[in-house]
């Protein structure tokens, strides 16, 4: 018997909730071998039946599903019991019980994350602010800018502004070279935005320096790999920093991910003592 197991994520609407869902899951087990099956836009029984069908021709088969309606949750969870699938939602219970604490009905609307409300029109805006000032471009609206990143190359500046724009923060990343390539409203003290420098550790950028050229098939900037450079180049950018008294983050070891959440951090207890 195959150890392998097939994992069904069924969703009513794009299945971006339940693959972030499986993905924190996932992670938890170290020997979980897996083979995923992406079942979007799931909002008929007769789409149901069908899914049913292709887990029975595999063994090992689970399911993991977000389905708001209830008759169709249930639906689903009825007939994946009556074949012995193992079948989890991932948003009942939770919605059951906000509806309570809330003392309110649940909308029970597929997609309902992705409403054209208020919210969502202000994070295009900041994906739109946050590409426009990527790389150190537009620096006369800079203090526009809800968070301001610096640090110098490969220090995840632009993953990090663009997963940062996508919850709706403007965000502005600067290439640090020395302290010149630092706009001088930033050093007078720009107080309308967060600013935060980014910094790793010499070995590690030199071996996303090296993937970089690699990928680029340029082999001739040897300084842009040098240790001793990118030495001076991490501890220069620390004096900045500290000079300015700006925050710093280390992203050596940090996904981008990771480095957005204490990004986030930052900017919180700034607003507040704002």
């Amino acid at each position: 018997m195959s150890n392998q197991y097939q994992v069904y994520l069924i969703s009513d609407s794009t299945g971006e909730t339940l693959d972030r869902i499986f993905l924190a899951l996932k992670a938890q087990f170290k020997n979980f071998k897996y083979q995923t099956h992406h079942f979007s836009f799931t909002r008929t029984e007769n789409q149901v039946l069908k899914i049913i069908e292709k887990c029975k021709k595999n063994k090992n088969s689970i399911i993991l599903y977000t389905v708001v309606d209830n008759k169709l949750s249930r639906f689903l969870s009825a007939n994946a019991n009556k074949e012995k699938i193992s079948c989890f939602g991932v948003l009942g219970d939770l919605i059951l019980s906000f509806s309570k604490l809330l003392n309110q009905e649940a909308s029970y609307l597929p997609s309902g994350q992705h409403i054209l409300n208020d919210e969502y029109y202000n994070r295009i805006e900041a994906i739109q602010f946050t590409i426009n000032h990527d790389d150190g471009n537009s620096i006369k609206d800079i203090e526009k800018s809800d968070i301001i990143l610096l640090g110098v190359s490969r220090t995840s500046k632009t993953p990090t502004s663009i997963y940062l724009a996508n919850k709706g923060y403007k965000v502005s990343n600067i290439p640090l070279v020395n302290e010149n390539s630092i706009p001088d409203i930033l050093k007078k003290g720009n107080k309308k935005s967060c600013i935060i420098g980014l910094t790793a550790e010499p070995n590690r950028l030199v071996e996303i320096r090296k993937n970089r050229l690699n990928s680029l098939k340029e082999n001739k900037n040897i300084n842009y790999v040098n240790i001793e450079k990118i030495q001076k180049e991490v501890d220069t950018s620390k004096k900045t920093f500290q000079k300015y008294k700006w925050p710093t983050i280390d992203v050596s070891r940090k996904s981008v991910e990771e480095t957005a959440a204490s990004v986030i951090k930052i900017f919180e207890i700034n607003k507040n003592n704002a």
